[in-house]
């Protein structure tokens, strides 16, 4: 569940000299970030039938229904980015892990304060970190959509993370709590080490991160009866996220498959400790 706020692009080797801008993220390339085959030398460039005088002449209208539509998925999507973002994804577990384990005991004041406490660790620190890097130039947006200006903020993340579980582990809490915030400090750590290569979904990784320890609940937490639709919920937020950064164009499909692959793996088999 890496911390950073946007998930990233992926690149590959490029001839020296060549613009540095190119990533296989763009909207031309598809999908799964490969682009169109360009044309044989042998033969001809086909090319596509010009359109329609009346089509051509008629400028696409905000009122039409596929451009409002488009809208609407953008703006859900964007939503869905900020709600879900992964800075997020610690204070999200903990409440989970309050409500639906054998936690569910522990009074509200306790609950209000470890809560806090996360959230300071994992939401503000980092924010004010990124407000920073910001004002220093050493990032363009709070988005951190370029992979190169990810280094310093997965290495808070791993650091955060890292410190929120021997935190809960001081204070007592079950094995399978505090090795989820050391599952978080593994998958970002995993996360910063691809993103020198590779851009890899953050937004994926966390929200997959809240799935595996919600499993993880079921088995070894106590868990309530209601945590059955919770999973359910969270497997589909997790398709919904996906498909969202995707459609943004911040990511592939591959990208958010391996951001799953990573946050999930980190935390289910390192709980499993």
């Amino acid at each position: 569940m890496p911390i950073d706020t946007s998930s990233y692009y992926p690149e590959v080797p490029r001839p020296e000299g060549e613009d540095d801008s190119f990533s296989l993220n763009r909207r031309d390339t598809g999908l799964f970030g490969s682009p169109s085959p360009a044309p044989s030398p042998e033969e001809p460039e086909r090319k596509e039938p010009a359109p329609h005088k009346e089509q051509e002449s008629r400028p696409r209208s905000k009122d039409d229904g596929e451009y409002q539509g488009e809208k609407v998925v953008t703006v859900i999507s964007n939503i869905l980015s900020w709600v879900f973002v992964p800075l997020l994804m610690p204070v999200y577990g903990l409440i989970l892990s309050f409500s639906l384990s054998v936690l569910d005991v522990a009074p509200m004041g306790m609950r209000v304060i470890f809560t806090l406490i996360v959230a300071g660790i994992n939401f503000v620190v980092p924010m004010i970190m990124v407000v920073l890097l910001k004002k220093m130039g050493l990032v363009d947006d709070f988005g951190l959509n370029g992979r190169k200006e990810r280094l310093i903020p997965y290495i808070m993340t791993v650091v955060c993370f890292g410190g929120t579980a021997w935190f809960m582990a001081a204070k007592g809490a079950p094995s399978w709590l505090s090795l989820f915030f050391a599952g978080g400090a593994v998958a970002a750590l995993v996360n910063m080490i691809i993103n020198f290569k590779w851009k890899i979904s953050s937004h994926a990784a966390g929200i997959a991160g809240i799935v595996a320890l919600l499993i993880r609940i079921e088995k070894d937490g106590f868990a309530r009866p209601e945590l059955f639709g919770w999973l359910i919920a969270s497997i589909i937020v997790s398709g919904l996220l996906g498909s969202a950064r995707v459609w943004l164009g911040r990511h592939t499909v591959w990208q958010v498959l391996a951001g799953y692959a990573v946050g999930f793996c980190s935390v289910f088999f390192l709980t499993m400790c």
